[in-house]
């Protein structure tokens, strides 16, 4: 299945001079969204995972129907004042502005092979703070798994110690 048919591109979003590369058409469509999803699936399959983790928000849509896949849990990163519960948090910085994320202080075991699982990896902030936050926990990050790949932003080079599949890849 070519998935980037399914892909829009927005030109100078959120701001000027980003091209944002929209997954709503993907969603939308059921057969493109379960064939992405089920590619996942396989990668987390071949990693052995044990849990999904998925940082706010657009983790969320394609990390839950992974974990619900494979019957494992799934563990959300959230933004600031986002979860009830004792957290622990990582600052980084993003391609255009800062960030902040949290998770549950006690969502990862200490020794579980934790994959990782976003829509975009473009300057690799994101996941790298998600990757902190899991091995903060005691976590092992068996892999992370993108829909899309912005390979001219070289995020890759952030993820060198781990193993990365990206659905697409945009130069």
């Amino acid at each position: 299945m070519d998935f980037k048919q399914y892909i829009a591109d927005i030109p100078n979003f959120p701001i000027d001079g980003i091209l944002f590369r929209d997954i709503t058409p993907l969603m939308a469509d059921g057969n493109a969204f379960y064939e992405a999803s089920k590619k996942i699936v396989e990668f987390a399959q071949h990693v052995g995972a044990e849990v999904i983790v998925g940082p706010e928000s657009r983790g969320f849509i394609f990390g839950c129907p992974v974990a619900y896949a494979l019957k494992i849990g799934f563990v959300p990163v959230r933004k600031p004042g986002k979860l009830p519960r004792e957290t622990v948090s990582y600052s980084y910085a993003l391609e255009y502005g800062k960030n902040e994320l949290h998770v549950h202080k006690d969502a990862i075991r200490p020794g579980q092979k934790v994959l990782i699982v976003d829509d975009l990896l473009a300057t690799g902030g994101t996941v790298e703070a998600t990757i902190k936050l899991v091995e903060q926990l005691g976590g092992e990050v068996v892999g992370c798994a993108f829909l899309i790949e912005l390979g001219a932003l070289n995020g890759r080079s952030v993820l060198k110690e781990y193993n990365v599949f990206a659905l697409m890849n945009y130069e």
